[in-house]
């Protein structure tokens, strides 16, 4: 690793971060006009079949248990897209940033409940702060559509949360790209199939719905996977998982520069505190030993 190498992969690691935020506000504005199924077909078919020629020689040598694995890793990850994207149909691109987070705190939590794994008392104060911090943005003043749309994207996360640990096991024995290439597929054909079974699969007309395509699929899905691979490899994990947990404050910013969204004073202070439990978690005790991030 060289000096003048590090500062380009934190520089690309932002400029994704930041894609990311960004993707939630041009993805709101789709989903206004197209079919929530029909947009992440289009979203992810193209970006699955671009990752597998770029990974070709591993997607090829991938045998039917490392398909298996990739298509379980694929299940989770159509469900957070999915939930996500069915979510910011009903609630703002701003409570959708920070709720999708949520990941970051729920892994080592749900690691703890489901997989007997043992955590630091740290994790579940930062786990509360954040449950405090999720009423405060979405339970006071809300209403019952964004509610349901809040919850929507809680599922999300929490699909999150289990495509991280479906995909800890899986990197351990199969390529990275092939793994990537097989869930992005699934994400796509799942979709296609509902599209299609209701009769929604259409060509889209406006340029909202076509720039978001190109955004979501080309950068923040096909390159943003390449890049955070790439920039794991040249930047520390600790200051990659600080980057990383700057989507939301993206996310935020952009939904309030390119829609006007304005959070009242109990959401912000919300959003505050499920920032400072990701922080907490995700960038601060883990720097001899940080786990791997999960794939986006």
């Amino acid at each position: 690793m060289t000096e003048r190498r590090l500062p380009v992969a934190e520089l690309a690691l932002v400029a994704i971060a930041g894609v990311w935020g960004l993707t939630f506000v041009m993805v709101q504005d789709a989903v206004k006009e197209i079919a929530v199924m029909t947009f992440l077909a289009y979203r992810f078919i193209p970006a699955a079949i671009i990752v597998a020629a770029v990974f070709r020689r591993q997607f090829r040598s991938l045998d039917r248990q490392g398909l298996r694995v990739g298509i379980v890793m694929g299940v989770f990850l159509t469900g957070g897209y999915v939930f996500q994207t069915l979510g910011l149909e009903r609630t703002s691109a701003s409570h959708a940033g920070f709720i999708t987070g949520l990941w970051v705190v729920l892994t080592p939590v749900f690691g703890a409940l489901f997989f007997k794994q043992r955590i630091e008392r740290r994790v579940w104060i930062a786990a509360g702060i954040s449950a405090a911090g999720l009423y405060l943005l979405s339970g006071i003043g809300g209403v019952g559509g964004q509610l349901f749309g809040d919850a929507l994207v809680f599922l999300c996360a929490c699909s999150f949360t289990f495509h991280i640990f479906a995909t800890d096991k899986g990197v351990k024995g199969y390529p990275v790209g092939a793994l990537v290439a097989v869930q992005l597929g699934v994400c796509g054909l799942f979709s296609f199939v509902v599209a299609a079974a209701q009769r929604d699969l259409v060509v889209p007309e406006s340029g909202t719905v076509w720039s978001a395509l190109l955004v979501t699929s080309l950068l923040a899905s096909a390159l943003g996977f390449f890049i955070q691979t790439y920039a794991q490899t040249k930047a520390s994990p600790a200051r990659t998982a600080l980057i990383l947990a700057s989507e939301p404050a993206f996310a935020g910013t952009f939904a309030y520069l390119l829609k006007g969204e304005s959070l009242t004073a109990f959401g912000w202070l919300g959003a505050l505190l499920i920032m400072g439990a990701i922080v907490t978690v995700e960038a601060l005790p883990y720097l001899p030993h940080l786990r791997p991030l999960p794939e986006r």
